[in-house]
């Protein structure tokens, strides 16, 4: 369909199918004609392929993000986020993998609220050394991975800065500075809150390729920032970040 649908003046030979993955290896030591390599599929394939070319890849190895619910949040508001962010596809990249909550919460009672409602829609929780404390819940092995599941991470954090500090240190993996594009998680990270001074310190702070005030991690994706059909994802800090469009892949001239 996509051939035939290539107008003759351009020719249908401009699509190449691979039928096999032995052919992979071949294609990626072809530098000198390909100019980027897009790969979709799990973290294993793009790591690999990452580390197996000298062609620049575009793309993100893990997605682990981050909802954090300030003191100040609508705790309304902050349910709806949560659940959202968790149960509305668990396996995308752009799911809530980590739950960071403000140490007032856990007084007020507000923490225990969340747990409840992400408990009876069936999400098996682990916690961080003080969540696992405080709430009773099995501790992570760690807090870099990726369920893509109906599971997730929550830990007590004492402050927004506490929050950021956490993402930066456990939201990304190890980066490769001799690759020309750097890989991190650094996907998708939100803050729910009221305190518009405390929202924007997140905002800024927060390196990664979205950052949400009171809206869920799912948002991050290409149709819904307008940009049409969806390449992919980038998580690099060169050329394209974030959801990338056919725009993305422009370079001015």
């Amino acid at each position: 369909v996509i051939t035939e649908a290539i107008p003759d003046i351009v020719g249908g030979k401009v699509i190449g199918l691979v039928t096999s993955r032995d052919e992979i290896p071949d294609l990626l030591k072809l530098d000198d004609v390909i100019d980027l390599v897009i790969p979709r599929g799990s973290n294993k394939l793009v790591s690999q392929i990452k580390s197996s070319t000298k062609i620049p890849v575009l793309g993100h190895a893990d997605g682990i993000c981050h909802v954090y619910v300030d003191k100040s949040a609508n705790m309304d508001m902050a349910k709806r986020v949560v659940l959202d962010a968790k149960i509305d596809y668990p396996a995308a990249c752009n799911a809530m993998e980590t739950l960071l909550v403000h140490k007032d919460l856990v007084t007020n009672g507000a923490l225990n609220e969340l747990i409840v409602d992400l408990r009876i829609q069936g999400v098996t929780l682990y916690g961080g050394p003080r969540a696992s404390l405080l709430m009773n819940i099995p501790q992570a092995r760690s807090f870099h991975h990726e369920y893509n599941s109906m599971e997730c991470t929550v830990e007590i954090v004492d402050n927004v800065a506490a929050a950021i500090d956490h993402i930066h240190h456990h939201g990304r993996q190890p980066m490769d500075m001799n690759c020309l594009l750097l890989f991190c998680s650094a996907h998708t990270d939100c803050i729910i809150t009221e305190d518009q001074e405390t929202a924007e310190i997140f905002l800024h702070q927060v390196d990664s390729a979205a950052v949400f005030h009171n809206a869920s991690t799912r948002f991050c994706d290409g149709a819904r920032f307008g940009l049409g059909a969806e390449v992919g994802i980038s998580t690099s800090r060169i050329h394209a970040r974030g959801p990338v469009g056919v725009e993305g892949l422009l370079t001015t001239r």
